[in-house]
């Protein structure tokens, strides 16, 4: 058998080649992607809304089919920290340094009224809402929250994460 070469093809016979093989996008967009279909959530979960969360993750709700399954329990290894339950001022100082140790980017996910905004805890002791101490990217209302509401916040911090740019 001998070697033969290829035959010759036109201009417009190499671009459809060349375009069946090659996808052009914005470096921006590839990026985001990766990161949109790759969360890994830091749980801090105090109160009922836990329990919530612990459904999301099970079998039923699959929070895998989303690209958030590994769910870490180390500030250094999470990009997506969702706080579940209420939220009293002790429990404020350490909330803000997970937040602070977690790597860039991250986003945050307030799960449950009591995260959002107190709920009934309307006292000296409860915080009313973690956004008067860290950045809050997507509210999940509900209390507890369904674990479809949940799913439902993911996905729309998967659509904020994909509309980001880059810093320059």
């Amino acid at each position: 058998m001998g070697l033969t070469s290829p035959p010759h093809r036109s201009d417009d016979g190499l671009e459809a080649l060349i375009s069946d093989a090659v996808v052009t996008t914005r470096l921006d967009d590839a990026i985001n992607w990766g990161r949109k279909n790759s969360l890994w959530p830091l749980p801090f979960g105090t109160a009922c809304c836990a329990i919530e969360f612990m459904g999301v993750v099970s079998s039923m709700f699959d929070i895998s089919r989303f690209g958030a399954e590994l769910v870490r329990f180390s500030p250094r290894q999470a990009d997506l920290l969702l706080v579940a339950g209420t939220i009293s001022y002790k429990q404020a100082p350490i909330l803000k340094r997970i937040y602070d140790q977690m790597c860039e980017p991250k986003w945050v996910i307030a799960m449950g009224a009591c995260t959002s905004a107190g709920a009934f805890y309307d006292n000296y002791g409860t915080l009313q809402g973690i956004d008067k101490v860290i950045p809050v990217d997507i509210y999940v209302p509900g209390c507890p929250p369904r674990p479809e509401a949940v799913l439902d916040g993911l996905v729309k911090l998967q659509e904020k994460i994909a509309r980001e740019k880059a810093p320059t």
